[in-house]
């Protein structure tokens, strides 16, 4: 009993590096040995903890390379478990959903402050866009919409969304099927909309920028 608590315990303080940032996601964690002499415990139970994490889908032992970080959130290893095999259409329509639901919640409930942060990252969002770089673009467009989940002041919504959004990633990446202006319109008038404080318009523009990925 008293080895599985040391081991229970190693795990907690390995994950909270993971969940701290002090080990990030796409970083190799500290070897064995090194986590040895750090944390004070043996070299078996280190081992355990961190295979108990790769389990929990934070960590991924390559061979001959290491135990790398591949996820900040216990959540989003499960959900991309549980989600796999959906298409690409499934992804749009479950994203749509709860982009317009954070929309018409983020028009009641956001701050001053709020209006503020989203006006400053849609005006990064379309400056993101006289780049070439896909991941700028992608990267602006998350934080933009990252920002109003967040604005909603649910933690249970800003929770699962962020955890989602590294398994929506992976499919709705560079999609850029609608024409730049008209889409730096329609998060101009999600934006608007949310600022206002009517969520029924922010639940349209939503709807409009998704539009012409739908098919």
């Amino acid at each position: 009993m008293r080895r599985v608590g040391l081991i229970d315990q190693a795990a907690a303080r390995f994950r909270d590096e993971v969940v701290s940032g002090r080990w990030p996601v796409g970083a190799r964690i500290p070897t064995e040995p090194a986590l040895v002499a750090e944390f004070g415990v043996g070299r078996n139970t280190v081992r355990e903890a961190l295979q108990s994490l790769v389990h929990a889908g934070l960590l991924r032992r390559e061979q001959g390379r290491g135990t790398f970080v591949i996820s900040s959130s216990e959540l989003t290893g499960t959900l991309e478990r549980q989600l796999a095999g959906g298409t690409r259409r499934h992804y749009l329509e479950l994203r749509l959903a709860l982009d317009s639901t954070a929309a018409s919640i983020a028009a009641r409930s956001r701050t001053d402050a709020d209006v503020a942060l989203l006006r400053e990252l849609r005006d990064r969002r379309e400056a993101a866009w006289s780049s070439d770089d896909p991941d700028a673009r992608a990267s602006a467009d998350l934080a933009l919409h990252r920002a109003i989940v967040a604005a909603t002041h649910n933690p249970l919504y800003v929770t699962l969304y962020s955890s989602m959004l590294d398994v929506f990633a992976v499919h709705m990446r560079d999609d850029e099927s609608e024409d730049e202006e008209t889409a730096h319109r329609h998060h101009r008038e999600l934006v608007d909309a949310i600022a206002a404080g009517d969520g029924g318009r922010a639940a349209e523009a939503v709807a409009s920028i998704f539009a012409p990925f739908m098919g």
